[in-house]
């Protein structure tokens, strides 16, 4: 599943490769994955994309007008693509954009001088591709009222990463969530962006058991699991800037720490990692060095 930092890198790149530009085609060659109707996706044609954010888990898409908010959820990928190179298999949605008159002043700086951007006189596609189906695609026009789960101010709390999610915040926010702490990490009413493989990546950084209870955590361990969350989340974007692009629909996960390396040596003790699965998810974590 994409997060926090598969998603950054994949929004800045969108953001500096299509800002500026007008969209010339949208179509759904696989509709069931578009909340929306054919007249909304046509109705995409002609506008100028404004930006392109990140937010918890979902990509945000702000044309002139309207805006396309897209959770990829479990198998959902994008594609930047010139026009007409083969589409994917089960490829979702295409949006097609001409030419621009220069690449956007806010974009992220890692890609100043990325040669996979498309020339500003080049035209450029970006496909949604979604082998399961479980991810979707919102379609959200100006004066309509559609509602995208997990979007809600209610339902999703800052991000991660956010500089404004200081520790005397973060501090403040974790009382009011009980339970483990993985899944605590995994409530997007916490903190937005973190999902199963990062959650392990976190607690290990920090020394932490997935399974431990917060209430136990004192307060020093409290900080811990902040400064572990900040550092491996911004050490892992670092790495993705340079080893994702220009393939944005791969998922590099290989120079993960712990995540799904059951039976291996852990990296800072030694000890041999454990893990269960459930759900076709994993668990991951040392019993040597973390409490």
């Amino acid at each position: 599943m994409p997060e926090l930092p598969d998603l950054a890198v994949v929004a800045d790149a969108l953001h500096a490769a299509l800002a500026g530009r007008s969209v010339t085609a949208a179509r759904a060659p696989g509709p069931l994955a578009v909340r929306g109707t054919p007249t909304e996706l046509e109705a995409l044609v002609g506008q100028r994309l404004v930006a392109v954010r990140r937010r918890g888990k979902l990509l945000t898409v702000d044309l002139d007008v309207d805006r396309v908010v897209i959770n990829p959820m479990l198998t959902g990928r994008l594609q930047l693509a010139p026009p007409g190179a083969p589409l994917p298999s089960k490829t979702a949605v295409v949006l097609a954009f001409g030419s621009r008159a220069r690449r956007p002043r806010d974009a992220a700086k890692w890609t100043s001088r990325a040669g996979w951007i498309p020339a500003d006189d080049a035209g450029a596609e970006v496909r949604y591709r979604d082998p399961t189906q479980m991810g979707k695609v919102y379609l959200v026009p100006a004066g309509v009222s559609r509602v995208v789960p997990g979007l809600a101010d209610e339902e999703i709390g800052p991000d991660a990463d956010d500089p404004d999610l200081t520790l005397e915040v973060w501090r403040s926010r974790i009382r009011r969530h009980p339970g483990e702490l993985k899944n605590l990490l995994r409530n997007q009413a916490f903190v937005a962006g973190i999902g199963n493989a990062y959650s392990d990546e976190i607690l290990h950084a920090a020394g932490l058991l997935p399974f431990r209870k917060r209430s136990t955590l004192a307060p020093e361990e409290v900080d811990a699991l902040y400064a572990a969350t900040r550092s491996t989340l911004a050490r892992a974007i670092e790495i993705l800037r340079e080893r994702v692009p220009p393939t944005f629909e791969k998922q590099v996960r290989d120079f993960l720490a712990v995540h799904r390396r059951g039976g291996e040596a852990c990296p800072r003790c030694g000890t041999r990692l454990s893990e269960v699965s459930s759900r076709s998810e994993a668990t991951t974590w040392c019993r040597g060095c973390q409490r």
